[in-house]
């Protein structure tokens, strides 16, 4: 890289920081902090909703796809989250909204312990928080992974500066930081992006011709929209998943929808999320879609995007790419730390110890700071020793992949009063036949890749929705009742 890429770098690492001292003088209380203090425009959530959703494995792994399986990557990627999140805007993003306006909730997993009870809730906060520690660490690590691609540089250093940046400005500036650093990367990225796509384009001709010609060139089968192990069972099975993650069993997403000043707001912010979901991938994949005509026979595809831009790009925009890169993952991984901290001081700190209860706002805020300070710098260090985890932090990625649809079946569903007889049994026995489906599907059976994806939070949702209707002619708790149709409506 030039020193006209290292000063684009440093100008956007600048810029981040920056905007964490900006938010400081709107965060007072832990509400701010998390929450935005309900005040979050649907347009600014829609567009972090978008860019949380997804990290810098978009350039890294899914670029490898782009090379190898073509179009297929939009069709259960892109076009599968357009579908969820569109649904769960009219379904699920209200009622997000709604539980903070009627139960001032400020954790996603805060109002578990009403709907079900505190083992519940407990149980769903532990399990996430922990295998969160190692999600996180691992896209710490893959930012190393990302810098030493482009410069050549050791891992800890692109782990530690991001890091570093990512705590300053989230520690200082909460949920509001990490709201208009999404922002700020969104741009960031969408202008790389840009320059990316007209610069494939051009050279096969511009124009709408240049984007179809490049498919006749291509082997035949990159133009299929379903094509193995993608096929359309698994992009049927998939669906289903990223409905549940999309729409708030990831948490960081939830807390978009929860800090929506009205149910109408949310609505709003995840149909803009949507249709981002729609039309700035074909954007993105097409200089990934064009590499194999590019870039033939690299023995690594999943390099391809970064080797596409040192190869088309001149000097600055070469930073402008990479800065594009870190935006996308520091994006998820501060959403991610904001969120976890909500769930550690809201939820579990209580549980601990009566003196986390009832605290004054500036304390409240201290301690979220705090939180979310020792959360960030734990990940880090996972991140920085990710070598001496080996195959034991992939192990527990895969499991927390395995987790999100079975944790995410009575999280959401649990919002809904059509499930208001499934209770707290129900919760716990649907997560745990989901994980005891997943070790079958993962270590002991052969299946195909849509079945191992599908098969836990199908089970889960199904055992959720049996026991509560075992349970229909039992007398409900009246709180609990009086909850799920005070979501329902504003």
């Amino acid at each position: 890289m030039s020193g006209l890429d290292w000063f684009v770098i440093l100008l956007f690492v600048l810029v981040m920081v920056l905007i964490g001292f900006y938010s400081y003088k709107k965060v007072s209380d832990s509400k701010d902090f998390y929450v935005a203090g309900g005040k979050l425009p649907w347009w600014l959530s829609g567009i972090s909703h978008h860019v949380s959703g997804y990290s810098g494995a978009v350039f890294v792994a899914y670029a490898g796809l782009a090379y190898t399986h073509g179009f297929s990557l939009y069709v259960w990627w892109a076009l599968v989250i357009f579908v969820a999140v569109i649904i769960g805007a009219y379904t699920l993003a209200p009622r997000w909204s709604r539980l903070r306006i009627n139960y001032h909730v400020e954790s996603p997993t805060e109002y578990l312990k009403l709907r079900y009870n505190l083992p519940t809730q407990q149980l769903m906060a532990w399990c996430g928080v922990l295998l969160k520690l190692f999600d996180v660490g691992a896209k710490w690590a893959a930012i190393g992974i990302l810098l030493n691609v482009f410069t050549g540089i050791p891992i800890i250093y692109g782990v530690v500066v991001s890091g570093i940046v990512s705590l300053i400005y989230i520690t200082i500036g909460g949920l509001w930081a990490d709201i208009w650093t999404d922002f700020a990367q969104f741009v960031i990225q969408a202008v790389a992006g840009l320059i990316m796509f007209f610069v494939v384009l051009q050279r096969f001709g511009g124009g709408w011709d240049g984007f179809i010609g490049i498919w006749s060139e291509l082997p035949a089968s990159h133009s299929q929209p379903f094509l193995e192990p993608y096929t359309f069972w698994y992009v049927l099975f998939y669906l289903l998943v990223v409905f549940l993650s999309y729409n708030g069993g990831t948490w960081n997403l939830a807390t978009r929808f929860i800090s929506s000043p009205s149910a109408k707001e949310a609505k709003k912010s995840a149909l803009l999320s949507g249709v981002l979901y729609l039309i700035w991938p074909i954007f993105l994949f097409y200089p990934m879609w064009a590499a194999p005509l590019i870039l033939p026979n690299i023995s690594d595809p999943t390099q391809s995007y970064g080797m596409l831009a040192q190869e088309l790009l001149p000097a600055g925009l070469v930073g402008l790419v990479l800065a594009g890169l870190f935006a996308a993952t520091m994006s998820m991984t501060s959403s991610d730390a904001n969120t976890i901290s909500a769930v550690i001081t809201r939820d579990i700190l209580p549980v601990l110890s009566t003196k986390f209860k009832n605290l004054k706002q500036k304390e409240s805020l201290r301690i979220a700071r705090v939180t979310t300070f020792i959360f960030t710098f734990l990940t880090l260090i996972i991140g920085i020793q990710n070598q001496y985890f080996g195959g034991v932090l992939g192990l527990i990625i895969s499991w927390f992949g395995a987790l999100v649809g079975p944790i995410s079946v009575p999280m959401l569903f649990g919002l809904f009063p059509i499930f208001k007889h499934s209770d707290s049994k129900a919760a716990i026995t649907s997560v745990i036949a989901g994980l005891c489906m997943f070790v079958i599907t993962k270590y002991a059976v052969t299946v195909p890749l849509s079945i191992e994806i599908g098969a836990p939070v199908f089970t889960s949702a199904i055992i959720f929705i049996v026991m509560g209707w075992l349970n229909r002619n039992k007398k409900m708790n009246p709180e609990v009742e009086k909850m799920v149709y005070a979501l329902s409506k504003d």
